[in-house]
């Protein structure tokens, strides 16, 4: 067999156990929960947390009545109407057009 050459390029190495050590090890213990910041100990909610759930409500009603069309200026009672004065507009100018074609 061929012993080997000292090449100072080759580094040995060794094999090391995989065991954990203890600064690796997880801690039987958990940290304390912390307290929500929105909230007292004694569980009641900060004023900041109210207002900002009122306002996030209101804003969604909002945008729900928005998508919906029928903001402060579209009520269903005023779209209606739209709709009864469209369909009116379409009758007249029908008879219109047909008055014209007969020539009166």
């Amino acid at each position: 067999m061929n012993q080997p050459v000292d090449d100072p390029n080759v580094v040995d190495g060794e094999i090391v156990d995989e065991t954990p050590t203890a600064a690796l090890a997880i801690p039987s213990i958990p940290p304390p929960p912390l307290p929500d910041p929105d909230y007292s100990e004694g569980g009641v909610p900060s004023f900041d947390f109210v207002r900002d759930k009122i306002e996030n409500r209101y804003t969604t009603s909002l945008g729900a009545a928005d998508v919906a069309g029928l903001g402060t200026e579209n009520t269903a009672e005023a779209l209606d109407k739209k709709i009864a004065d469209r369909d009116q507009a379409a009758k007249d100018r029908l008879a219109e057009i047909r008055r014209s074609m007969r020539g009166e």
